[in-house]
């Protein structure tokens, strides 16, 4: 028998950004936005949830909704790291590379270093940066994925 709610019988929900982020490192990135806005409808706006909410839709190649969710993201706390990471690749996908070092840079700084992943695209970021003359297709293509809480691996691919 299902445990029902009521007559002291409490059923706790699931929370929305905990099934996002399942959803997300499964590879279901649509359920995963639906999650995310489902939690945040639920727990209000939070630098996590609208962080998530752009992290999907860059998943899903909605690079300019994912910048316009980042920057929301940002206003709410300018320190929070995967938001600074996922603005910049977000930038870094529409070739807008000097501002996408600026967030590299500024995550990088607010976690201390620690991540190689994000030293990797703060070094892509440079190089683009530096160079000169007509831009050339993209040999690899930045991304990123959920790990555990709040932590982003950013991995660059192959296209």
């Amino acid at each position: 028998m299902a445990p029902q709610a009521g007559r002291g019988n409490v059923v706790e929900a699931v929370d929305g950004l905990v099934v996002g982020h399942r959803l997300m490192a499964a590879g279901e990135f649509e359920l995963a936005l639906r999650a995310y806005y489902r939690a945040m409808a639920e727990q209000g706006t939070s630098v996590d949830a609208l962080s998530a909410i752009g992290s999907a839709n860059l998943r899903l190649g909605r690079v300019q909704q994912a910048e316009q969710v980042l920057r929301r993201a940002l206003e709410l706390d300018q320190q929070f790291v995967p938001a600074q990471n996922n603005l910049g690749v977000a930038l870094a996908e529409q070739n807008r590379w000097g501002e996408a070092q600026l967030h590299f840079r500024n995550a990088f700084a607010f976690d201390s270093g620690r991540a190689g992943e994000i030293r990797d695209n703060l070094r892509l970021a440079i190089e683009k940066t530096a160079e000169t003359g007509y831009d050339t297709p993209e040999a690899r293509q930045l991304s990123l994925m959920r790990r555990g809480s709040g932590r982003y691996l950013l991995l660059s691919t192959p296209l």
